[in-house]
């Protein structure tokens, strides 16, 4: 029960704190609340900090150069204040996985917990920092160059900024046991399979993303976006897609890949 009064109350100024700097929307700090009191009462603290750096990282990236993302705020189904949606789909399965390290205690949680991490943080990372390319995004299916925002869109400054924000998850879960009393040798293989999921899970997104996530189109503005209903108020059609897959459902999705990834490159021991 301690445990769970630490856990909430952790997930609480988490919470507080990111709705505070705009960060979160109501609903989205009750989606900390839940994941962060799961994840700390039922994982511990290494999987709290994971949840720590996901999210601050991940918010300041957010702010980043905001005046010059305004402009793509239409194409996304929501902005930058998280809700609830938002908050199960990245660290949902997280939570999951801090269960099953609760009921069933083996490290490859935790190295599964990382592989998810670094796919939701890596995707995050690609995204607001590849909307600020000077380069227009390529199709991920077909390569042919697109609108900046559109989804399953790479950027090579997108695809890098990936790359560091799985290393970054990566590299503190490989801290984090090493500090346990880890060999160096399985901090390192944590590390490199963190970062490997961390970039594989991004682009199983960005793929879910030019597949099957559902895109609408607003015939009033004749653009393409994920919101149902437009920024201009305008009802939108389905363009394509399966219409009950949308963002937060392919961020689940790329998560899930991420632990798969994780775990198929390779546990570790104490």
């Amino acid at each position: 029960m301690s445990q769970v009064l630490i856990g909430l109350v952790f997930s609480a100024a988490l919470g507080g704190l990111g709705y505070w700097r705009g960060a979160l929307s109501p609903s989205g700090v009750l989606g900390a609340l839940i994941v962060g009191t799961l994840m700390y009462s039922l994982g511990g603290l290494n999987w709290a900090i994971l949840l720590v750096v996901f999210f601050t990282s991940s918010s300041a990236l957010s702010f980043y150069r905001q005046r010059d993302k305004i402009g793509l705020a239409e194409k996304f189904a929501k902005g930058h204040r998280r809700d609830l949606g938002q908050a199960l789909a990245n660290a949902g399965l997280a939570a999951l996985l801090a269960a099953g390290a609760a009921v069933w205690p083996s490290p490859r949680w935790f190295l599964a917990a990382t592989g998810a991490m670094a796919a939701v943080n890596a995707d995050t990372w690609a995204t607001e920092i590849g909307v600020l390319s000077p380069t227009r995004p390529r199709l991920i299916t077909t390569g042919q160059p697109i609108e900046t925002g559109t989804s399953g869109g790479l950027t090579l400054t997108g695809t890098a900024a990936a790359l560091a924000g799985a290393l970054l998850i990566g590299l503190v879960a490989a801290g984090l046991r090493l500090a346990e009393g880890a060999s160096p040798g399985s901090a390192l293989a944590l590390a490199g399979a963190g970062t490997a999921a961390g970039l594989i899970g991004s682009l199983v997104d960005s793929l879910l993303g030019a597949t099957v996530q559902v895109v609408y189109f607003c015939d009033r503005c004749h653009k393409e976006t994920e919101r149902a209903v437009h920024g201009c108020g305008q009802a939108t059609r389905r363009l394509r897609g399966w219409p009950w897959l949308n963002n937060d459902g392919v961020n689940f999705l790329s998560s899930t890949a991420g632990a798969l990834i994780a775990m198929t490159l390779g546990g570790y021991g104490h």
